[in-house]
């Protein structure tokens, strides 16, 4: 784990945009890409964190750490699921295949926990006992295993707008995903929880519930984009201590953005109107549960660069 003093010395140096000039641009909540005229996508991972579908700030290395995640499970996971992965060119970069993203994020749950409006455990704690065409036994209980992983398909909002949690009729009956494309998805998603649950398993972290997101290359095949099991996909709980926790009722152990949303439905917001001044601490501490995060479940040593972010992306794709 890095000192503590050097992710206090880079809030003062987050990258926060960029405007590089390569192509043309789209930018997301978190993610800058730019779109070349040879039909790759280079995708900046930015500093910016989000939550409640609210763009809030930005985290010290949250870009490098994400963006080093997700080339580590793009790698493990290649031989059972394709992706847009090319290559990795600067610690925030990602160089990928160009693809059309489908407009729908295919979310895998498997704990009853969550404190947005859209969580499983929002939903079950109003009464309601049907999710996403799920149905949910009664007597369950906050953070309580569900009896199997279940999927829980969301629309995919605009930047500033809201996500909705659907069932796969309802995502049919919209008409934005074919049928075909859906079970594609849906396979490929439960095959990539399935590896990341095994896996982090071994490292003795539970891996609660995640998201992917899924494109089509030109040729036709559909790929896992974006980012795979990264703090900001995923919830993560410490498997050592979740019993313990879980029957004296108290919320488990975990590392990752979670602790920004809580951080925030403390102080009253969940989405709707100004988004509350996030002090240094809180990103600090956002910051070191990232690379703990990181470091836990892939072995990785986090070796973080403190230089100019816009400069170093500059140079190493060769735009200066």
């Amino acid at each position: 784990m890095i000192d503590r003093n050097i992710i206090e010395k880079q809030v003062e140096l987050t990258l926060e945009r960029t405007d590089l000039g390569i192509g043309e641009k789209y930018e997301g909540k978190v993610r800058d890409n730019y779109i070349s005229s040879d039909s790759k996508r280079f995708i900046v991972v930015t500093d910016r964190i989000s939550a409640f579908d609210r763009v809030l700030c930005t985290i010290p290395f949250k870009g490098q750490v994400l963006n080093t995640a997700a080339r580590f499970w793009f790698d493990l996971t290649a031989d059972e699921v394709p992706n847009h992965m090319i290559e990795v060119p600067d610690p925030n970069v990602m160089t990928t295949k160009q693809c059309e993203p489908f407009p729908v994020e295919m979310v895998v749950r498997s704990y009853l926990t969550g404190v947005t409006s859209t969580s499983i455990w929002t939903h079950y704690s109003q009464r309601k006992r049907e999710f996403c065409g799920h149905s949910l036994p009664e007597g369950m209980k906050k953070n309580q295993p569900l009896p199997e992983p279940i999927l829980t398909p969301s629309t995919k909002a605009p930047k500033g707008g809201h996500d909705i949690s659907v069932s796969r009729q309802e995502i049919l009956d919209m008409g934005v995903v074919s049928a075909e494309d859906f079970d594609r998805m849906a396979d490929l998603s439960m095959r990539l929880f399935d590896i990341g649950r095994r896996h982090c398993s071994e490292k003795g972290v539970i891996l609660v519930d995640t998201k992917y997101e899924f494109g089509k290359t030109p040729d036709g095949d559909i790929v896992v984009i974006d980012e795979v099991h990264t703090p900001d996909s995923s919830r993560f709980w410490l498997q050592e201590t979740y019993e313990e926790r879980y029957e004296k009722g108290e919320d488990p152990q975990g590392f990752d953005k979670e602790y920004v949303r809580k951080w925030l439905a403390e102080k009253g917001f969940k989405g709707d109107g100004p988004v509350p001044d996030i002090p240094a601490q809180v990103r600090v501490e956002a910051a070191a549960r990232y690379i703990y995060a990181l470091e836990r479940i892939t072995g990785i040593d986090f070796a973080p660069d403190t230089g100019e972010p816009v400069l170093r992306i500059r140079k190493n794709l060769n735009l200066d």
